[in-house]
């Protein structure tokens, strides 16, 4: 690298994460976005996508295509010029106070201000996205006036309505859709925010220039109609089954996607992507075609069009037209078959790929949870056999039914965040999955980790099997439905290799973890 001011954090195979540590805040989140830009423009060979942070850039490739050589010297070449940042701006009216913005009188009067003068400092600046996470299409401003900044709640709501404008510390943002949050509400817009099938989902990009317009009432304000994917609508192929029941959770998942991390959508795809692969492999299918995710409790099908269809990962109760079909056996099936996935039975989640993979109807993509009536799709209505003979396949029981399992990880990025107690307990500690999991993170219960710093950073970009501590001191281990962006100390990220066992890892299962070095992926010497 050119720039000697940089700091890499190689988090585990596939990310890294370049630090700034010489730069303010400001000066480093504006590096980290030409640093992002030179990326996008130059696309170079396994590059998949990056997410600014607050004072980092999170980059994300392939290991096995990309040359290190050119990411780190675009990462270093790099710099900060007019054209590094975006031209875009946006004027956002917004009705101050009121129902939609029950905090701005108690603010207002910590700031030794009326609720009137308040609004006007916050409408009358100019905004700069920093970046976006949290929620698809929740960008964080920058430029709030340091009398305005206010903390966040000690307990965040349980609901915060789409369109609410907050405060949260020094940064003020919009929620583009409902959700739980903790910053302080001072007013509402109608503005839509985000629509995943538009393109971009994101009406703000980092970058991007925001102002506030106080009014007095709002109307609805669409996505620029002109930006529909031109995918947006009926999904191609043809209709192949019609769902009965949906199961405990069940939905559409494919490989990984990043082409809008840096508009705050996740990349999302199967939790066991191993499992995945494995499926679609014995139907001659590529590696990550979509299939149906189930978890727990499985899914009830009426087939409406002949399919062929396999089974993978944990062991589900499953049968067609009653009878019993396991994991790795390829079945065709004929219109009016019905094709059902009682309970999984050895781990949480069981894959059903269809040959030529699956699209849903009217779900958007970033809700994919199946409903009854929903409409399954597969590109052709004349499937065949492969041509070998199917091999039975079942997910890897590597630890999961020991007494505790064993999962590696690499340590970082924020290890001056915990005590040596605190690492030492991390280490040798066992932990529970808690059933309070789910695709954006799996909780684990056990004892405390010890914290030497608060847990709270600024926000940054997060790799898929990141382990973030809170300043409860117990682990989250990140999905692929995570936010963007996290502002906890992470202590540690999962080999990528080892993250299926948590996939596959029900409530009340017992886990160990064991630091093993990057480049060998082995206990340190």
């Amino acid at each position: 690298m050119t720039d000697s001011r940089l700091t890499i954090h190689e988090l585990v195979e596939g990310s890294f994460l370049i630090e700034y540590p010489e730069l303010t805040e400001s000066e480093a989140n504006k590096r980290s976005l030409a640093g992002a830009a030179a990326l996008d423009r130059e696309t170079p060979p396994g590059y998949l996508g990056s997410v600014p942070g607050a004072r980092t850039l999170y980059v994300e490739f392939d290991p096995g295509t990309a040359d290190r050589t050119m990411l780190d010297a675009l990462l270093g070449a790099s710099v900060v010029s007019p054209g590094s940042t975006s031209d875009r701006a946006h004027t956002i009216p917004v009705v101050y106070g009121g129902e939609g913005g029950p905090d701005l009188v108690e603010l207002a009067r910590q700031a030794d201000l009326s609720p009137e003068e308040f609004a006007r400092r916050h409408a009358r600046a100019s905004y700069r996205v920093a970046f976006l996470g949290f929620a698809p299409g929740f960008a964080y401003l920058t430029g709030l006036a340091p009398e305005l900044h206010a903390p966040r709640l000690a307990t965040p709501r349980t609901r915060v309505a789409a369109g609410t404008v907050a405060i949260g510390g020094p940064y003020t943002g919009i929620y583009p859709g409902e959700t739980p949050g903790g910053w302080r509400l001072i007013g509402r817009t109608n503005v839509a925010l985000f629509d995943p099938d538009a393109d971009p989902p994101s009406r703000f990009l980092p970058g991007d220039v925001v102002r506030f317009e106080a009014v007095a009432q709002l109307e609805p304000i669409a996505m620029p109609a002109a930006a529909r994917r031109e995918s947006a609508g009926r999904p191609p192929g043809d209709p192949v089954f019609r769902v009965a029941a949906p199961g405990a959770f069940s939905s559409i998942q494919a490989g990984p996607r990043h082409d809008w991390l840096r508009a705050g959508v996740p990349p999302g795809g199967a939790m066991d992507l191993a499992a995945l692969r494995r499926g679609n492999e014995s139907l001659g299918n590529p590696a990550e075609a979509a299939a149906l995710e189930m978890t727990l409790v499985g899914a009830e099908l009426e087939t409406a069009a002949a399919a062929a269809v396999c089974l993978s990962g944990a062991q589900p109760g499953a049968a067609v037209n009653g009878r019993p079909i396991g994991a790795g056996e390829v079945v065709t099936l004929n219109p009016g078959d019905r094709i059902a996935v009682a309970r999984i039975l050895d781990g949480m989640r069981s894959y059903l790929c269809v040959a030529g993979g699956l699209w849903q109807s009217s779900r958007p993509r970033l809700s994919p949870r199946l409903a009854k009536g929903d409409m399954l799709f597969a590109p052709s209505s004349d499937p065949q056999f492969p041509a070998s003979s199917p091999v039975r396949v079942r997910v890897p029981s590597r630890g999961l039914h020991q007494a505790a399992a064993v999962v590696r990880v690499v340590l970082g990025p924020h290890r001056d965040h915990y005590t040596q107690e605190g690492l030492a307990t991390f280490l040798s500690s066992p932990y529970r999955v808690s059933g309070a999991s789910d695709r954006r993170g799996i909780r684990l219960e056990g004892p405390s980790i010890h914290l030497a710093l608060p847990a709270d950073i600024p926000p940054e970009g997060t790799p898929l099997g990141g382990i973030q501590v809170a300043n409860d001191g117990l682990p989250i281990v990140l999905g692929p439905d995570r936010p963007v962006t996290g502002g906890y100390s992470r202590i540690a990220t999962i080999v990528r290799d080892d993250f299926p066992l948590l996939a596959q890892a029900a409530p009340g299962t017992s886990l160990r973890f064991a630091r093993v070095d990057l480049a060998l992926r082995r206990p340190p010497e």
